[in-house]
């Protein structure tokens, strides 16, 4: 049926046009430098920014569009609206997050559609060792996971990090505040010997908790070759 039909046949059954309206909220957003496109529910780490689109056509005249996110977490209730047809939101905070676009005429809801967005608690380990030997395996001290992105152990929604590699004398060697980077077992540009270094980290996860790690750090280049000799 031709869509002039339909609106003769509203229009006989005293029906507003505003029905005809058509709105397919999509979210878009980058991981692991990937493009994800979604009209579906999903869950993902923070810190997330994600563009949201209307992508709306048949609207009414005199009709409008409203955002509405609605944050239900450990820290309560929290309700964000947004009234352009495109807009953009930093998901922070863990916990579920209603995203609802409404099209309204004279403040009067006439269709809606949702997407939640659940963002996972936090998790942060760090390794005790690494082994920057040039042979591609653990080359980088960081977080767990900074060497191998799809492993079990990787972060998971922190919001804030720093850490700081000292000697055992406590001079500092290196610091950084990026998750995604780590120690490449250098200083000034020159390799550091292989022994027993002190790292120091501050960070929180999307959940709150914070985190306040302070534990050895091996540096053992010589790993693989020791393992291939049986340990002589």
């Amino acid at each position: 049926m031709k869509i002039s039909k339909i609106i003769v046949l509203l229009l006989v059954a005293g029906l507003p046009l505003s029905c005809l309206a058509d709105i397919k909220p999509t979210a878009i957003y980058t991981k692991a430098e990937e493009t994800i496109i979604t009209t579906e529910d999903f869950t993902e780490e923070a810190p997330l920014h994600v563009r949201f689109e209307a992508n709306a056509s048949f609207l009414d005249e005199g009709s409008t569009l409203e955002w509405h996110f609605r944050h239900q977490g450990a820290t309560g209730t929290n309700n964000v609206t947004r009234y352009e047809e495109n807009t953009e939101y930093d998901f922070m905070e863990s916990g579920v997050t209603e995203v609802s676009l409404l099209v309204k005429i004279d403040d009067e809801t006439v269709d809606s559609v949702s997407i939640k967005v659940t963002i996972s608690e936090s998790h942060l380990e760090m390794p005790n060792a690494f082994s920057p030997n040039g042979d591609s395996t653990n080359q980088i001290y960081g977080a767990k996971g900074v060497n191998d992105p799809n492993s079990n152990g990787h972060w998971k929604s922190i919001v804030s990090f720093h850490a700081v590699i000292f000697n055992r004398w406590g001079q500092k060697l290196y610091e950084w505040s990026d998750i995604t980077k780590g120690w490449d077992g250098t200083y000034h540009g020159s390799p550091v010997k292989d022994g027993v270094y002190f790292v120091v980290v501050h960070a929180k996860g999307a959940d709150g908790i914070e985190y306040n790690i302070r534990k050895d750090v091996n540096l053992i280049r010589r790993f693989n070759e020791i393992s291939n000799n049986g340990g002589e």
